[in-house]
């Protein structure tokens, strides 16, 4: 099913920048050699000061949460929010953001996902936010192991993962890794799933990975990604740029996940993905993802950016909450 909705596209609270900064991550890892620290951390503490204000700035717009939870696990300490949702989903939602990110690049998500069910956000480990690495996650496995200790932790059995691009890859990885409490997948826009990252977004990702370079080359990238979109003076684009300025990640390098081990994936996947996305050639990610999965529902957004979780979260949801009936319905 590919839409062809008119370019409404919501500029709504810097919603279209979440996912903006998110392609850098492959150039990133390839400059973690340098660092010589084994875990995550920040390069000032202005810096962080910095990030964290526009990150409570943020996450003001979102409902209140039930429950705020800090659960350890073999890597580090996860930030996770419990929200009491309206819908009747048996499992809850459970969101994961892209990189250099954090929980409230959800706010224009959360809306419509509430009227799923119950959902949880976290911010990943490793990365800035809330959460706070403190041992070394050198492989993919220990992505994985984090992750699915978090979920042990909470009172549900199983969840319905969504991720938005490194959250998807983080979410497949689970689910290749330790599927036991995960019930579906939602990738949006996943990185390194379905498709290598063309060149020319990895030599335009410099500014995301260089903190000496001029912050209007860090929007200029970030409105790259999000199909030419103004970079807008939101807490959402000031928390994503203070992330990607200020935090130095330490981590595993994410490597691209091979059609092979996709077609081992269990869980069930949706998979949505971006027409004019510039993390990978949209046609061969949709082949890829229907090739290696022939069970899995894929769905191609023509006129969306890699940013196509803020341009349209209300048919997002809808398809979120159609897939999420089907799985519990099986």
């Amino acid at each position: 099913m590919v839409h062809h909705t008119t370019a409404r596209r919501q500029r709504r609270s810097g919603l279209l920048l979440t996912t903006g900064l998110l392609c850098g991550a492959a150039l990133t890892a390839a400059l973690r050699s340098r660092n010589p620290a084994p875990v995550g951390y920040w390069r000032s503490a202005t810096g962080r000061s910095s990030y964290l204000e526009a990150y409570d700035e943020a996450f003001a717009d979102f409902p209140d949460p039930a429950e705020t939870l800090d659960v350890r696990t073999g890597h580090g300490v996860v930030r996770v929010y419990r929200f009491t949702g309206r819908g009747e989903s048996e499992h809850p939602l459970l969101l994961l953001p892209g990189t250099t990110s954090g929980s409230p690049v959800w706010t224009g998500n959360m809306p419509s996902l509430l009227e799923v069910g119950d959902v949880y956000t976290l911010d990943l480990l490793g990365e800035p936010g809330r959460s706070i690495q403190d041992r070394p996650i050198t492989e993919a496995a220990h992505k994985a192991s984090w992750l699915d200790e978090v979920l042990a932790a909470l009172p549900e059995e199983r969840f319905h993962l969504i991720g938005m691009s490194l959250g998807g890859w983080t979410a497949i990885n689970l689910a290749l890794h330790e599927d036991a409490r995960v019930a579906s997948v939602v990738a949006l826009e996943a990185v390194l799933c379905f498709a290598d990252i063309p060149w020319s977004t990895l030599l335009r990702s410099a500014p995301a990975v260089l903190p000496w370079l001029p912050s209007s080359w860090r929007d200029s990238f970030t409105s790259y990604t999000a199909g030419g979109a103004p970079v807008e003076d939101v807490p959402v684009a000031r928390m994503i740029e203070a992330g990607m300025h200020h935090f130095r990640m330490a981590s595993a390098p994410t490597a691209r996940i091979t059609p092979e081990n996709l077609g081992g994936l269990d869980a069930p996947l949706l998979a949505i993905i971006a027409g004019r996305s510039v993390i990978h050639d949209a046609q061969e990610a949709a082949d890829t993802a229907r090739a290696a999965l022939p069970d899995a529902r894929v769905e191609v957004f023509a006129d969306a950016s890699h940013a196509v979780s803020g341009e349209y979260p209300d048919e997002i949801a809808a398809l979120v909450a159609d897939f999420v009936a089907d799985v519990e319905g099986r």
